[in-house]
């Protein structure tokens, strides 16, 4: 609401400040001139002003509010060609009868290549049609400046919506492959599956409860990280490694979206590990040049069996959707097997933490 009043006063300033230019220009001009000839050019001066004013401001609130943008155009034209017409006309008769031009040479008027009534007359109605062109150029400027506001305001508005429903699907995804994970640890150690609810229980709360915003702090994102890595470790065997390196300054004031790195981590710990043979997870993450978070995650490569049918993908999905809206043209994100390795990484800028 504020805003919306800060911009009409704005406005209205604008407005009061050209007219008054235009109105106050001839004192510069004509403070020379003695009281009497001084007092006639003001008068005569201001009829002019006033009869512009009366043009642009009625074509300005009026016809092309009511006309041109009601795609009347016929109308909005004929319109205008009678007032330019009435109000041309009567300036310029009303100049005539106050202010008449000297004859020179006694009473032979000087040759005109037009007769002087339609000459003044052509310059008054040619300075009107400018100003009612000028009226629809200012108000098409500002309907445009307004609609692209609030297509602007739109896309917002839209953009945190679906933000709020990627996340609505990243919180069922992420608890489905957790639950899976504590479920096949019931069978090994019932202990280890009851910690690893607890540690669930703090996962959810976050998940739930504390990232309800566009951003966080970065420590707070990195604590959930380091929460979820030390929950998967629970059920792996001796034959997986898993080392975690986070590299970033304590109390940095840094703020970072949400839940980006999860669905890279997920996919690491979910499709990485091999039930038969050695394998690896190596979760880097590092502050580059002061203000980029680099995540970047090497793990084995485990080829899907064609009977596996965890994971539908809408993790990755959902990150590169979410990258696009939070950092667009502003993230680098890339997945690629390397031998018998495959690589994650993702980078993106981070915020002051004022910016929460």
């Amino acid at each position: 609401m504020n805003k919306t009043r800060n911009k009409t006063i704005l406005q209205l300033l604008i407005h009061i400040s050209v007219w008054g230019l235009v109105f106050g220009l001839p004192f510069l001009i004509f403070w020379k001139y003695n009281d009497f000839d001084f007092l006639d050019k003001m008068l005569h001066q201001s009829v002019i002003v006033l009869s512009l004013l009366a043009v642009f401001y009625l074509n300005y609130f009026v016809l092309i509010e009511h006309l041109l943008f009601r795609k009347k155009t016929g109308k909005f034209i004929l319109y205008n060609i009678l007032l330019i017409l009435s109000v041309g006309v009567a300036v310029h008769f009303w100049n005539e009868a106050n202010f008449p031009l000297p004859m020179k040479h006694g009473n032979i008027p000087p040759p005109e290549f037009l007769p002087r009534t339609i000459a003044f007359l052509l310059r008054d109605i040619l300075s009107l049609l400018l100003t009612a062109g000028l009226s629809v150029a200012v108000k098409m400027t500002a309907k445009w400046y307004k609609m692209e506001a609030d297509y602007q305001e739109e896309e917002k508005k839209r953009s945190e919506a679906e933000l709020t429903n990627l996340r609505h699907q990243l919180n069922p995804h992420f608890l489905f492959n957790t639950l899976n994970n504590i479920y096949a640890l019931i069978a090994i150690s019932p202990d280890h599956a009851q910690n690893a609810v607890l540690e669930l229980s703090k996962l959810l709360r976050y998940m739930l409860y504390e990232n309800n915003e566009n951003l966080v702090p970065l420590e707070r994102e990195l604590d959930f990280i380091r929460n979820y890595v030390e929950l998967m470790r629970i059920r792996l065997t001796a034959d997986v490694e898993v080392k975690m390196e986070i590299n970033t300054p304590s109390g940095s004031g840094k703020a970072v979206a949400p839940l980006l790195f999860i669905s890279l981590i997920e996919n690491a710990f979910k499709h990485g590990i091999s039930p038969s043979r050695p394998s690896y997870i190596h979760i880097d993450i590092h502050q580059s040049d002061g203000n980029r978070l680099v995540c970047t995650i090497r793990n084995s490569y485990v080829p899907k069996d064609e009977t596996d049918r965890s994971g539908s993908g809408i993790g990755l999905e959902n990150l590169n959707r979410r990258l696009e809206i939070l950092y667009p043209h502003n993230h680098i994100i890339r997945t690629e097997q390397e031998g018998e390795s495959f690589i994650s990484e993702l980078i993106i800028p981070l915020n002051n933490i004022n910016n929460l």
